[in-house]
């Protein structure tokens, strides 16, 4: 290709779309732990507890709710951040996808 289009070699790939990614000869590892921080401070969570489960077992989640309402854009906001924040979070795959069921 360097024959045909002027380019150049840039080295290992460590940065890519908010994914960090370290290689090594036997492994490659994704993570995304500077974006799950800007995602935390986003939503105004920096000092909340550190949970082994994502979602409660068999919380049922209901449109109409008695809570304050929040803001729809920010919601969304996150909710998508978190969607983007899947793919090298798979553990928390199907409770992101249980509050994007909740976006209207």
């Amino acid at each position: 290709m360097k024959d045909r289009f002027s380019m150049s070699d840039l080295g290992l790939l460590s940065y890519y779309l908010g994914i960090e990614v370290r290689q090594s000869p036997r492994n490659i590892f994704l993570c995304q732990s500077g974006y799950a921080t800007k995602i935390l401070e986003k939503a105004g969570m920096m000092d909340c507890n550190p949970a082994h489960v994502p979602m409660e077992p068999k919380l049922k989640l209901r449109k109409t709710s008695t809570a304050p309402p929040v803001d729809a854009t920010e919601y969304r906001s996150i909710v998508g951040s978190l969607r983007y924040l899947v793919h090298t979070r798979p553990d928390i795959a199907f409770p992101v996808g249980i509050v994007s069921r909740f976006m209207e």
